[in-house]
């Protein structure tokens, strides 16, 4: 493997490019598009400040949501720029494993395939998100060993059961990152008739989610706009308070995992008794939800040590491992230029 070969976790809230065990590209899905002259202002971490301080005739746009492509167009153009900004202007073309939501759509993986194409990849290999957690955290699913993921992405959480390089027991549901932020919206409207920002909900559910034993103390405050009199209005954050706001649905993320285990054979499930579940994914970071999950199932549960980064790691690593996954795995998809 080379430089030229290239790992691309293709997420609703980041995507992130691999090469080797370096992450060399990490930028939020989200694309800036200029309606009057019809062309991309920006991209990634650029555009993604741009959200709620733009003109109306800029749009920004995040072209995956709940985990599948929602604006086909935006989606090559945001992963064409990425891979161009890696690679620039080479003689010698990438070959790309992209990691995509395990429910896009035959159409949906052809659109993701031709933007790495145009971008000069010249192959281009699909693998599943489940699939790429557990290749980059480590494991060795090739063995006769049942081994267990959560993968709580942006739009998507994913979990699934291996064993023998092949996928056993999955399910997906679309509850993770970006629904909890929206959770943490509606908590403030309904609670303290505050409307908050996107961002600003993001931001205080990075630093004060805690869903095992949180704090009522006053941990922050968070700005926004009164319902009531439509002036600037101010409100305090707890932990107690994130808590309140995302726990329903991080309780579904506790009963998808419950739910493999049922799809689960016996034999397997003594193995992943003795392993535990491995947490992958941004939403992994939340305090305490390893505790959370392991009181759910019964199972212990540990964050993997970069999760945000493990998934893409896995897409690069998959290369090594991709004859192997061609046998094994059903949804694999190759196409050559």
């Amino acid at each position: 493997m080379s430089f030229l070969d290239l790992g691309i976790d293709l997420g609703t809230a980041n995507i992130i490019i691999t090469s080797g065990n370096a992450n060399i590209l990490n930028e939020p899905s989200v694309i800036a598009f200029n309606r009057n002259t019809e062309s991309v202002v920006a991209f990634g971490s650029e555009a993604y400040g741009m959200i709620g301080r733009v003109p109306p005739h800029i749009a920004v746009i995040r072209p995956l949501k709940d985990g599948v492509i929602t604006n086909n167009d935006m989606a090559q153009e945001l992963i064409r720029l990425c891979i161009l900004k890696v690679i620039g202007h080479r003689l010698i073309n990438p070959r790309i494993i992209m990691c995509v939501p395990s429910r896009v759509t035959e159409v949906e993986r052809r659109a993701v395939v031709e933007s790495a194409v145009s971008a000069g990849a010249r192959t281009v290999y699909l693998i599943e998100e489940p699939v790429a957690a557990l290749i980059g955290v480590g494991e060795n699913i090739l063995e006769p060993f049942g081994r267990m993921v959560v993968d709580i992405g942006g739009g998507t959480t994913d979990v699934a059961v291996t064993s023998l390089g092949g996928v056993v027991a999955s399910n997906s549901v679309k509850c993770a990152g970006n629904l909890l932020d929206a959770d943490v919206v509606r908590y403030y409207s309904e609670q303290y008739k505050l409307l908050i920002g996107e961002r600003s909900a993001e931001e205080i559910k990075i630093k004060y989610a805690n869903v095992y034993s949180p704090s009522n103390e006053t941990a922050g405050v968070v700005t926004g706009r009164s319902l009531i009199n439509g002036m600037p209005a101010r409100a305090d954050v707890s932990e107690a308070d994130i808590y309140h706001a995302i726990r329903e649905d991080i309780d579904k993320i506790a009963q998808t995992a419950v739910s493999v285990f049922e799809q689960t054979p016996p034999e397997l499930i003594g193995d992943i008794y003795e392993h535990g579940i491995v947490l992958t994914g941004g939403g992994a970071m939340i305090k305490g939800l390893d505790k959370y999950l392991s009181d759910a199932t019964g199972v212990k549960c540990y964050v993997a040590s970069d999760p945000l980064g493990c998934v893409a790691r896995g897409t690069y690593l998959a290369f090594k491992l991709k004859d192997s996954l061609r046998n094994g795995f059903e949804r694999i998809a190759v196409f050559k230029r």
